[in-house]
């Protein structure tokens, strides 16, 4: 039996669909489903009907969550602790998630100024997608979640107990190499994420404004990595919505154009209200110089 089965199964019981837990656990549908179903194996139990949609749990699945999220929440208690103890400085340690272009764009420079700010510190990072980003600030002891935020994409976490500071700024580019973008198609070819995933909601929003160019679907990323459709469309295979920061040395560079009005976006940082210490409290009160903070 296998950690990732547990943390496989708790996803599924929380989203009730075998596509969309397959989505977020960043695995095929099929790859996906044999590991739920080794799991039943391994048990000797049968722990998802299948029979209805959404899918529902079992009787010995409804009981079975509450002891895997007991195991894996111990797990992940036990591996935090280790890493704490096992780091190889006496520094005070910040742990952070952060959504994967964030960790290339982002928070190079931000923890540069954070050190000016608060003096040395060392630091743990998990690039994840957004559904596992907010997992590991709610459920695996994560200092800080950083992430992209718009007004018209819901964020699953209460206010009360994660609230965030606004810390930089960022939009939504519609880029596609210069070629595609000067023979003056009727439509363009889209490049698209994966159905669910956060910059893929974001990109939708912006792909629905006004002045947003006319397009047709040519290439879904399966991984939702924006690093992997930037390299699509510097090759001319269409136009992908990306953050500018990822892109603007491409642009600057003129290897790839702007063909649409951008979407504004913040960058912000979250917290866990329960999760309290000094070293904590004086990086939110160093992030709150950047920018206005949103729920204090």
């Amino acid at each position: 039996m296998e950690l990732k089965w547990l943390e496989d199964f708790l996803s599924l019981a929380e989203t009730r669909s075998f596509s969309r837990s397959a989505e977020d656990r960043n695995v095929t549908q099929p790859a996906f489903s044999r590991r739920i179903r080794a799991l039943e194996v391994w048990l000797g139990a049968v722990l998802i009907d299948r029979s209805s949609y959404p899918i529902v749990l079992t009787p010995e699945g409804r009981k079975f969550r509450e002891r895997a999220e007991e195991i894996v929440g111990l797990m992940k208690l036990s591996r935090a602790e280790f890493r704490e103890a096992d780091r190889p400085s006496n520094l005070p340690i910040v742990a952070i998630t952060a959504l994967h272009t964030l960790c290339i764009t982002f928070l190079p420079r931000w923890l540069t100024d954070l050190r000016v700010r608060i003096g040395p510190v060392a630091t743990r990072v998990l690039p994840e997608n957004f559904h596992l980003c907010v997992q590991a600030l709610v459920e695996s002891g994560y200092d800080f979640f950083l992430t992209f935020h718009h007004p018209e994409v819901p964020n699953p976490l209460d206010s009360e107990r994660y609230p965030h500071r606004v810390v930089g700024r960022d939009s939504l580019a519609a880029v596609t190499s210069p070629a595609m973008a000067a023979e003056g198609a009727d439509r363009l070819p889209l490049l698209q994420y994966s159905r669910g995933s956060f910059l893929g909601l974001l990109a939708a929003i912006a792909q629905a404004q006004e002045g947003a160019p006319p397009t047709y679907l040519a290439h879904t990323n399966e991984s939702s990595m924006a690093e992997a459709l930037k390299f699509m469309a510097i090759e001319g295979h269409g136009v992908a919505w990306l953050p500018r920061s990822l892109v603007a040395p491409e642009i600057a560079a003129g290897r790839l154009a702007v063909v649409a009005p951008e979407l504004p976006m913040d960058i912000r940082l979250y917290r866990s209200a329960a999760r309290t210490r000094p070293l904590l409290d004086r990086v939110w009160a160093a992030a709150g110089d950047e920018a206005h903070a949103g729920s204090a």
